[in-house]
């Protein structure tokens, strides 16, 4: 294996201006100009190098959980059909009843000025909220107004929804 070495007259000649201005230099000087260069070096290495790869690890970091929620949202939302749901017809409080029961929900609908009340003693969020938006997809009945408030139950509540056309 053979080395070859190059000579370059323009560093050659930088090295020695750099030579003979350092050995003008007292050693108190040189000592400060060390010293100024290694901390010169210093914020360089931190500003220059660490600073833009925290930040781009914050970024990607910012990044995953973006797609990660995206992703989540997407799972959550279920497959997209194009064919819409059966319509739901007949008096709103056999409506509100027959799509009650399919969400295991017992709802007690009452006649009342401009519309129909549901109470609702005892039952799951989860299901409630399934059945609100299954009623706005497969009737014409829209929610006025809901009251639900907290069972001693986790997880449980008891509401009184009302519908209006």
């Amino acid at each position: 294996m053979r080395i070859l070495i190059t000579r370059l007259p323009a560093l050659d000649a930088a090295l020695i201006r750099f030579d003979n201005w350092w050995s003008g230099l007292s050693k108190r000087e040189q000592w400060l100009v060390g010293v100024l260069g290694g901390l010169l070096g210093l914020v360089v290495l931190v500003y220059g190098v660490v600073k833009p790869l925290q930040a781009a690890r914050a970024d990607a970091i910012a990044d995953i959980r973006t797609y990660e929620t995206l992703t989540a949202r997407i799972r959550a939302a279920g497959t997209l059909t194009s064919t819409k749901p059966a319509r739901r017809e007949g008096p709103p409080a056999q409506i509100l009843s027959g799509s009650a029961t399919t969400f295991g929900l017992v709802a007690a609908p009452e006649a009342i000025p401009g519309g129909t009340r549901v109470t609702l003693a005892d039952a799951s969020y989860d299901s409630l909220m399934a059945w609100l938006a299954d009623l706005g997809a497969t009737s014409d009945l829209r929610v006025r107004r809901v009251w639900i408030r907290k069972r001693p139950t986790p997880g449980r509540v008891s509401a009184s929804v009302d519908f209006g056309a």
